[in-house]
């Protein structure tokens, strides 16, 4: 079920006075989505579900703190990014990404080459496994939910302008971390 800002508002209100279904429909819309960050964050998806779970437990708690003044998917993205980097600071998870790879990689699938691309697919997740919490999570907002510059600031809470400072600023340290497997692999 996807929810649409227009009929998100009679659903979300349903919520605030309390309607278990309207929340059921509100996690069956979001699920995916939450978890999705939260396990390209995290890279495991146990701490994945964890994380999803305390987004959706706070989402019950805490709608009547939404009202209303930016879209309802930028809020909810929000407080995944803070359960995520929350975490983060409990503890150090491996985060995933990857299908940037095909510059590296041979076109075509031998045995030989998807062994390769798995190496490639770890070093990616490595390489960004290392970066600060705010830089992953540009990453994550930016190449797995497809998110723009400013849906993205709204999210973190920062200007586009920081936005685009950390995600260049993680290109260059992914670029020089990744420069080393790249010529390894020519």
């Amino acid at each position: 079920m996807v929810l649409h800002e227009e009929s998100d508002a009679p659903i979300i209100e349903a919520c605030r006075q309390g309607d278990p279904h309207a929340f059921a429909s509100l996690f069956e819309a979001h699920r995916d989505k939450v978890y999705s960050i939260a396990l390209r964050f995290t890279g495991d998806p146990a701490a994945a579900l964890d994380i999803a779970q305390d987004v959706f437990v706070k989402l019950l708690t805490r709608i009547r703190d939404y009202h209303g003044g930016a879209r309802f998917e930028t809020w909810l993205y929000r407080v995944t990014v803070n359960a995520c980097l929350d975490r983060q600071k409990r503890r150090r998870p491996l985060p995933f990404i990857g299908e940037a790879l095909d510059a590296i990689l041979p076109a075509r699938e031998t045995t030989l080459a998807g062994l390769l691309r798995q190496e490639a697919q770890d070093h990616v997740r490595q390489a960004v496994a290392k970066l600060s919490p705010e830089h992953r999570m540009v990453i994550v907002l930016r190449y797995t939910q497809d998110l723009s510059y400013e849906e993205i600031a709204e999210v973190m809470a920062c200007s586009r302008g920081t936005v685009a400072s950390r995600l260049n600023r993680a290109h260059k340290i992914l670029e020089r971390r990744l420069k080393r497997f790249r010529y390894a692999q020519a």
